[in-house]
């Protein structure tokens, strides 16, 4: 026995560290992509899925969760952004996965309301980007374009190039969408206050929310008000376009005065061509990236603003070639 009295201690600590050392942590789970899981989902959810804004707005989400690191953007949208319930139904979806954070561009200010209580009875906070909601007691933050000072360039501009006289129209675009209402009144005030000889033609007229709806809209407007109306207004990229094909439609182009809201190839190739005589720009790709950025500060215990504002721009004919206009009429997109 006295061959293997110094064996016996040396077996018994042996086994004593294999039975008491903690397994080996098992492998990171691989996401798609074949890194480690994230470790916070971020549900974002737009108004549509399809306009050229969205598409750079989630740009800017992603680059925010990179940014970060251990983030993953759940992207989801209603098709078109006239679909309230379908809207409803993501957010109550990215609720039941219980998602760490929620960006919403609500689509309506009153209908989305009870749906972002919900999530905080449900310990998700929500971040509203783009478009304000009525009650704003249960939000992170609001990130945004000052839409209201969107609709006051443009009535400026259009102001300019009329020579401060003529009649005008001003194409809205949906009831319940705070971003474009606000627009809409920058626009209506500012031409009330500033410019008394300038007459409103229509200022009632809703032209839906897709280019075939508003160029519909646009073209029953322009034979109505054909022998009258000198500028157009027209307050987001859908409405914007449709409008467009109408004048083109109707050989008016370069006789009426245009004034767009938000980018597209379409409309920047117009305002080259001098069909439009000023597009209104905001910083989606900014909006995006601020919008995560903010919801993940809130999440890290940090202070983050009640609002966050992200600028608002106007590109003309004449200007539209420097730099700083280039990178907002051509933002990144997602998947670029």
């Amino acid at each position: 026995m006295q061959r293997f009295a110094g064996f016996w201690p040396a077996f018994a600590i042996c086994a004593s560290l294999i039975g008491c050392a903690p397994a080996a942590p098992p492998a990171a789970a691989q996401s798609q992509g074949g890194g480690p899981s994230p470790t916070r989902v971020i549900a974002v959810i737009p108004k549509g899925t399809t306009h050229e804004f969205w598409k750079s707005v989630h740009a800017g989400a992603e680059r925010a969760a990179k940014e970060s690191g251990g983030v993953e953007i759940l992207w989801k949208g209603p098709f078109l952004e006239s679909d309230r319930d379908g809207q409803v139904t993501v957010m109550q979806d990215f609720i039941t996965r219980k998602v760490a954070g929620i960006c919403l561009a609500p689509l309506d200010s009153q209908a989305l309301i009870p749906y972002v209580q919900e999530a905080r009875q449900a310990g998700i906070p929500t971040v509203i980007f783009d478009s304000a909601l009525d009650d704003a007691s249960d939000l992170v933050s609001y990130v945004a374009t000052d839409n209201r000072n969107g609709g006051v360039l443009a009535a400026r501009r259009l102001a300019e190039v009329l020579h401060e006289r003529g009649n005008v129209i001003l194409l809205r675009y949906n009831p319940g969408s705070d971003s474009t209402e606000q627009r809409e009144s920058g626009f209506l005030d500012t031409m009330a206050r500033e410019f008394p000889e300038i007459k409103i033609l229509s200022s009632d007229e809703y032209s839906g929310t897709t280019p075939e709806t508003s160029l519909e809209k646009s073209q029953q407007l322009l034979v109505k008000f054909r022998d009258q109306v000198n500028g157009v207004f027209a307050v987001c990229e859908p409405n914007s376009t449709g409008m467009l094909g109408a004048l083109e439609e109707e050989g008016l182009t370069k006789k009426v005065k245009f004034i767009a809201f938000d980018p597209s190839p379409r409309l920047i190739a117009a305002m080259a061509d001098g069909k439009i005589d000023g597009i209104v720009l905001q910083d989606p790709l900014k909006m995006g990236y601020e919008a995560v950025k903010a919801m993940l500060d809130h999440l890290a215990g940090k202070p983050v603003k009640k609002q966050i504002l992200t600028g608002e721009f106007m590109a003309t004919p004449e200007n539209m070639h420097e730099p700083e206009m280039q990178k907002l009429l051509h933002p990144e997109q997602f998947g670029e």
